[in-house]
């Protein structure tokens, strides 16, 4: 009986697959709740806004807008950097200082004296959080390779749980304890994610740092896998993106009762992301099976094909469902794009080619609004949808011409 066959080897390998789970468990839990917080303020930021001395109507428009993507500008300027730091010094290290930092600046918005020190507030949570960036680094590089794509599907479910959580909080809460009291509560939150990540996360050991300095984008053999799925990141972003500011306008058109069109946008706006919830884990196992390349191809193929009817649709249930649909097709992208990033590219700069991942994601952010909202008000909306189809395909038969060859589908 050779070692390796002897009875006591399964034992030995217990301890790494507990931690690996436990450390997927914490990074689900604090990227959840750290999205939430980043998410909440959504549904009454006018109203803290106007409380901190905006009275002008544009104005209090202007400012929460502002203030809103002000996490996001600085979070997409640092995550590159993060990534790095988190390859030099260690990626729990990274969620640690993301936790606390997070923990504190969303305790502090809650002090604010004015719409400035806001805006600076929300600048300084984009600076220091990055908690569901650095969990995907973690999680990608600790987990088995055969395992990693169904373990990044488990986390972005999570991750966009809180996405569509975190607005419905923010419509419960304020009212029993005050909009300042919510921010002081989803800082005790994130500080339970602290306390979780500081206990519980085991990371590797990692190598000496002497054998992690250097290398950058220049020590990466093949460099299209990850410039490839740097611009799929930007691209599925940017096509979620682009009917946030038509849809409302658009299910108008379609619902017969103006009193139901706040309610059928809103279904179908998180119709999206409930698909994508469902269906992350789901497409990251079958990745695991056959290969996280088929996987991105199809689902922008379908995300394509689905997007036609959106444009042609006649009634509001339509559009609904085909929205869900699309996000069963989308739920599978995120985790394989960082699954490819981190098997194309040596362990030394994983965490830096994830960071730029999740700056090209936030780059999709801004674009696809804009974008939307330009064609949607010059060509029609229905272009939006057609536009987005084209984009999407382009991107489909963009990654199959960028997968390596002998590379596993």
């Amino acid at each position: 009986m050779t070692r390796d066959d002897s009875p006591a080897a399964p034992l030995a390998e217990a301890p790494a697959e507990a931690y690996w789970r436990r450390n997927l468990a914490v990074c689900v839990f604090g990227s959840f709740t750290t999205i939430v917080a980043m998410t909440l303020l959504l549904p009454f930021l006018p109203l803290y806004v106007e409380e901190l001395g905006v009275k002008d109507q544009a104005a209090i428009v202007q400012w929460s807008g502002v203030a809103f993507g002000a996490t996001f500008f600085s979070a997409a300027l640092v995550a590159p950097l993060w990534g790095r730091l988190a390859d030099l010094y260690g990626r729990k290290l990274m969620l640690i200082r993301a936790s606390l930092g997070m923990a504190v600046a969303m305790s502090l918005i809650g002090m604010a004296g004015n719409v400035w020190q806001l805006v600076a507030l929300r600048l300084l949570a984009g600076l220091l959080g990055g908690y569901a960036s650095g969990s995907t680094v973690l999680v990608a590089t600790q987990t088995p390779k055969d395992r990693s794509a169904w373990a990044l599907g488990t986390l972005a479910s999570g991750i966009m749980a809180g996405n569509l959580v975190g607005p419905l909080v923010g419509g419960v809460l304020p009212p029993l304890i005050g909009i300042r009291a919510t921010f002081l509560a989803a800082g005790a939150v994130i500080f339970l994610a602290f306390l979780a990540t500081l206990l519980l996360i085991r990371e590797e050991p990692r190598p000496p740092r002497s054998a992690r300095a250097g290398g950058g984008f220049s020590s990466i053999p093949d460099k299209r896998p990850a410039l490839a799925m740097l611009a799929t990141g930007m691209l599925l972003m940017l096509a979620v993106m682009s009917v946030e500011p038509i849809i409302t306008v658009y299910v108008a058109e379609l619902t017969p009762d103006p009193a139901r069109v706040t309610l059928i946008a809103g279904l179908a706006m998180s119709a999206t992301a409930l698909g994508s919830i469902l269906s992350a884990p789901r497409l990251g196992r079958l990745a695991d099976r056959i290969g996280p390349w088929t996987v991105i191809t199809a689902s922008l193929t379908v995300s394509a094909i689905l997007l036609v009817p959106q444009a042609l649709v006649t009634s509001d249930w339509q559009l609904v469902a085909l929205r869900f649909l699309m996000g069963l097709a989308l739920g599978g992208l995120l985790p394989c794009i960082a699954s490819v990033i981190r098997h194309s590219v040596p362990d030394r700069v994983a965490g830096t080619m994830l960071g730029y991942s999740t700056s090209s994601q936030y780059v999709g952010q801004v674009l696809g609004p804009l974008m939307g909202g330009f064609v949607g008000g010059h060509v029609g909306m229905r272009a939006v949808f057609l536009g987005t189809a084209v984009l999407m395909a382009l991107g489909a038969a963009g990654t199959a011409l960028a997968r390596p060859k002998g590379i596993r589908a």
